[in-house]
């Protein structure tokens, strides 16, 4: 019994070894996702107030969010794995390009959640600024918008 037991805390260790490295990005993205989270409930709830509907928690929604959060580390630790073990090199970085791309999203939808909820001249001008940000950084031509 104590040979397994050094057996499985061995090969647990060194998975945690072998995955340290992208803790960060993991946990950057937890970070987006709980804060995009916590404000979408919030939201959620001002709305429900300002039209006279009775506000409830669905756990149903939360249950998404926590399958998004789960497919959303799977993917970055894939693409990390994919940098490190397969390229070989940190250079493509695709890891951290997935993880701002996600962190990216989260934060358009925090803006849209924090303007709901303030009502601020600020979130809404940030909003603003993020959109014309991407739309010069992909060569979207803002006027072509339908």
């Amino acid at each position: 019994m104590e040979t397994s037991y050094r057996v499985l805390s061995g090969l647990a260790a060194s998975c945690a070894a072998r995955f340290a490295p992208v803790a960060p990005l993991v946990v950057c993205l937890l970070v987006f996702i709980g804060t995009d989270f916590l404000t979408g409930v919030a939201a959620d709830r001002a709305t429900a107030r300002s039209e006279g509907r009775i506000w409830y928690f669905e756990s149903r929604k939360a249950w998404r969010t926590v399958v998004k959060l789960a497919l959303a580390v799977t993917a970055v630790v894939m693409a990390w794995l994919l940098d490190r073990c397969i390229l070989g090199s940190p250079d493509p970085n695709i890891a951290r390009l997935f993880t701002g791309f996600a962190c990216g999203v989260e934060l358009w939808s925090f803006l849209e959640n924090a303007a709901l909820l303030s009502d601020a001249p600020l979130f809404r001008g940030l909003q603003r600024l993020v959109r014309r940000r991407i739309d010069e950084a992909t060569g979207e031509d803002p006027a072509r918008k339908s």
